[in-house]
């Protein structure tokens, strides 16, 4: 049965204490399964998976929490129980005796055979075979990286949570959608004012229709310079990984991040996004050139800058298509959308979900349970709006996993979906744009990819043991249906009356999907090459900024402006696992693309058939095979580069 989520004040007040307790005792366990005389998979790495298990179910809470709830409290102990777990986890890792043993196991399935595998790979690039002075070292740089991550996202937390932009003239917030204007709205001695924030939907909101160009620039301004301090951090992230990657005998830290991905080495990784990149271009200056001459010809706008293509896109979109996102939003009530999306995943893949009432963290979360020909076979919690304790964007996060432990007993997954909506008000519910309702599909393509594992081996099963650059494949593959109005008609209802979301409406949204789809991609393929290479050396201070206005040279067609300091919240490569990662999106996009169009029937319906052979071949199989192997073993075929260039209309 599922783990009830509780965390009470005492428990943060002594969790470090007895996290430190469970790791005592995990770490003698671990030992006397070293020194034990068995070779069998059964009798040394299951009871591991148990406790690996056991550690996930009592860390997970705080780390949730700290996420989704932030406080003084959460994050005293958040960062008293890092130095515990990175300590613990690189002693395991540097246990020579462990090692050895696992180089000795016999393993009776594939599954096992590649469990075995990953642990002896991790092992090697965790310095296994390191002398004891090199593991010394290694474990006191993982134990600073870990700090600094943590750091990092606090210095952005900390920074967004600081800034307001108020604002009291009504000509200034004239033309921004209600809804967003009631999020904003407050009243001081009796004058209505506004406010907006850094955080995702307030910042988006302003950005996207707020009509006073200043003001913008000063909202963007405050974004694009958040966290000044974090150029010191990132100063010491780079010089430790390169530190870390010298030790383990790789040339860099590109080098050591790609033993565990798909991709081969670092020529393919560039190869494949300077092409992305030459494709992308042309398309690009068209969509640039267009908008310019919009802003021209609208406002007399001759200087079109950074904070001005949020604005002018939406007003050109609207001009082109006669479409705006704000049309949508009383179509897209939260919760109706969320029903929607379950009853769709539970047709598609024979599942059904039920509303449960369990312990949560807030009042706004909603807890599913999820049952498969009428067994129960995993739990769901949403927490879907924007507080000003919650850390921005959205996320998917596993706590418990499918599995099959020691004594034989079948463990069932829970995981989290986190996003940043804008929150119910007294006068309306909470209402999404369109946007909002696509990223709610790529979190639930991540949730379902960890929630429908069949896998008995935990460290295979879900998204466990699967290679970063492929993980990003469900989530994208989902979220290409929220543009198909065959989907979107199971849920788009206006809040008040009920009416169906109308058919110009629902072509205006596929007709509109790929607006700027070309600036768009060269706005990732800057973030994705500026990742990479700055993990291919060492850069320090200035150097940092050189790379970026380098690589800017190459794919970004309007130059920000020079205080621009993108890197300070460059959280995904500092301080969210994607470092010399973060081109894995536009690598995964080339399966998503492809098995998107082979599930896609031509009403633009999924074809179930074809929906039920993905479930089998991909989601159930978690990570216990390489993602190409099991994409070779659906589909009879390699994905196709081309499938991504169709998806964007780049043809």
């Amino acid at each position: 049965m599922f783990q009830t989520f509780t965390l009470k004040d005492q428990e943060l007040n002594d969790f470090p204490q007895r996290l430190e307790e469970l790791l005592k005792r995990h770490k003698e366990a671990i030992n006397t399964l070293a020194a034990s005389e068995s070779d069998g998979y059964e009798a040394v790495l299951k009871p591991m998976e148990d406790l690996d298990e056991e550690r996930s179910l009592f860390f997970t809470p705080l780390s949730h929490l700290n996420s989704v709830l932030n406080s003084e409290a959460t994050q005293k102990a958040y960062e008293a129980s890092l130095p515990l777990l990175s300590r613990f986890h690189s002693e395991i890792a540097q246990n020579e005796a462990l090692y050895t043993k696992l180089k000795r196991l016999q393993a009776r399935t594939p599954e096992q055979r590649k469990v075995l595998e990953n642990e002896i790979r991790d092992f090697r690039l965790s310095g296994a075979e390191l002398p004891l002075d090199k593991k010394k070292e290694l474990e006191s740089i993982d134990l600073e990286l870990s700090e600094l991550s943590n750091r990092f996202s606090q210095n952005l937390l900390d920074a967004t949570k600081a800034y307001e932009l108020i604002i009291e003239d009504p000509e200034d917030v004239a033309g921004i959608p209600e809804s967003d204007l009631a999020a904003a709205r407050f009243e001081e001695d009796g004058k209505v004012q506004w406010r907006f924030t850094l955080q995702i939907p307030s910042y988006l909101a302003y950005m996207t229709y707020g009509p006073n160009r200043q003001l913008r620039e000063e909202l963007y301004r405050a974004y694009t310079t958040r966290a000044p301090e974090n150029a010191q951090v990132i100063d010491r992230i780079l010089e430790l990984r390169q530190q870390k990657a010298k030790l383990l005998g790789f040339d860099n830290y590109a080098e050591y991040a790609l033993q565990t991905r798909d991709a081969r080495d670092e020529w393919e990784v560039t190869d494949f996004l300077e092409k992305l990149t030459e494709l992308s271009l042309p398309q690009g200056r068209a969509e640039l050139e267009e908008l310019r001459r919009f802003a021209r010809e609208l406002d007399g706008i001759e200087d079109l800058a950074s904070y001005d293509v949020a604005y002018y896109g939406e007003k050109l979109k609207k001009h082109l298509y006669d479409f705006d996102e704000s049309e949508t939003k009383p179509y897209l009530e939260q919760q109706a959308v969320l029903n929607g999306l379950l009853q769709i995943v539970s047709e598609l893949f024979g599942m059904r979900f039920e509303a449960m009432e369990v312990p949560r963290w807030h009042p706004s979360v909603k807890a599913y349970d999820i049952y498969r020909a009428e067994e129960l076979s995993g739990r769901i919690y949403f927490d879907l709006e924007a507080r000003k304790e919650k850390r921005g964007g959205a996320w998917m996060h596993d706590w418990e996993t499918r599995f099959i432990d020691s004594r034989g007993e079948d463990h069932l997954p829970s995981a989290f979906v986190v996003a940043n909506f804008p929150p119910a008000s007294e006068d309306q519910p909470s209402l999404l744009r369109h946007d909002d309702v696509v990223t709610l599909f790529h979190e639930m393509g991540h949730a379902i990819h960890h929630l429908f594992s069949r896998v008995p081996e935990r460290s295979v099963s879900g998204i466990n043991g699967v290679a970063w650059d492929v993980v990003e494949f469900p989530s994208q593959f989902l979220e290409n249906f929220a543009y198909e109005a065959p989907i979107l008609r199971r849920f788009a209802r206006h809040y008040q009356t009920g009416e169906a979301m109308p058919e110009e409406l629902l072509a205006k949204i596929k007709a509109a999907k790929n607006f700027q789809a070309a600036l768009g991609m060269l706005r990732q393929l800057e973030f994705a090459l500026f990742d990479f290479k700055l993990h291919q050396r060492l850069y320090q201070g200035d150097e940092v900024q050189e790379l970026l206005d380098w690589v800017r040279e190459k794919t970004a067609l309007l130059k920000p402006p020079a205080y621009n300091r993108f890197q300070h919240g460059f959280a995904h490569i500092f301080a969210g696992g994607y470092a010399a990662g973060y081109y894995s999106y536009k690598w995964a996009e080339v399966l998503s693309a492809d098995a998107f169009f082979a599930c896609l029937d031509p009403e633009g319906n999924f074809d179930r058939k074809m929906a039920q052979g993905y479930y089998e071949h991909i989601l159930s199989r978690g990570g216990s095979e390489e993602m190409s192997s099991l994409y070779q073993q659906w589909l009879g075929r390699k994905a196709r580069l081309e499938s991504l260039i169709r998806l964007y209309g780049m043809e």
